[in-house]
């Protein structure tokens, strides 16, 4: 799964990196190194210019909220439980799949974190977990496949700006054998020769799967860091700093 990442770009980078035709980024949001499940995070998507317009769609930066709240749902609690898709069944699950057809987008990340189970107990006699920090080799920007809903909140009146909320999910596959003994599951990563593709709203969407390709072997590197990330009350680029320790990862976590 993806439960944890961090994203420290600025938007004037992000739309420069993914070519942005129109930011709609109101109030930049900070830094964060330790983005978790609820918080606003940054969005790359393609929307038309109007409901009935025949111009081609545009490059969107958005914020959108991690949760994703399908257009259906009676609140928007349910959110809290879909912060990931899995690619296997995203193309069928109910809460999922209308998304998949139209509403796609990439979630811009330096890494992930990922949780490993020790062979140290805690107090309560579990296994101690050592987070690690997943990123690309060349610390270039991780763009996460994503999808995105549009909820109505029926508790606003149709006059308030803020009866619409958008929220997304990471789409996760197994993971490569590099991080795979960390945890089996990782987001999935779309290749920028492969960005327009997968944006397009009109994409068919049978080739859709195609283009989503677990990181190939050797690109990412995992490394211990702090555990201070496991609050997700800290936050700062202290919480990407590798460990102290010049060891293999197996070392370190057994």
């Amino acid at each position: 799964m993806c439960g944890r990442y961090a994203s420290s770009r600025r938007p004037e980078d992000l739309v420069e990196e993914f070519e942005i035709v129109r930011s709609r980024v109101d109030t930049p949001l900070a830094p964060d190194f330790n983005v978790a499940p609820t918080k606003e995070v940054y969005a790359v998507m393609e929307r038309p210019p109007s409901k009935d317009s025949e111009e081609p769609a545009e490059r969107q930066l958005r914020v959108l909220r991690w949760g994703l709240v399908p257009s259906w749902a009676k609140d928007s609690s349910i959110g809290n439980k879909m912060i990931n898709a899995r690619m296997e069944t995203v193309a069928e699950k109910p809460a999922y799949k209308r998304a998949f057809a139209k509403r796609r987008c990439l979630l811009p990340a330096d890494g992930y974190f990922e949780w490993y189970p020790t062979s140290q107990l805690t107090a309560a006699g579990k296994p101690r977990k050592q987070p690690f920090f997943i990123r690309p080799q060349d610390h270039a920007t991780l763009a996460m496949a994503g999808l995105y809903e549009i909820w109505r909140d029926p508790t606003r009146a149709d006059d308030d700006p803020g009866r619409f909320r958008w929220t997304c999910t990471v789409l996760t596959t197994q993971a490569e054998d590099a991080v795979g003994h960390i945890h089996d599951r990782m987001p999935l990563m779309v290749e920028p020769d492969r960005w327009s593709a997968w944006l397009d709203p009109a994409a068919p969407q049978d080739s859709l799967l195609d283009l989503l390709v677990p990181a190939a072997p050797g690109n990412l590197e995992a490394y211990p860091v702090s555990t201070l990330v496991s609050d997700v009350r800290n936050n700062g680029p202290e919480l990407i700093e590798p460990l102290p320790i010049d060891l293999p990862i197996d070392e370190v976590v057994e």
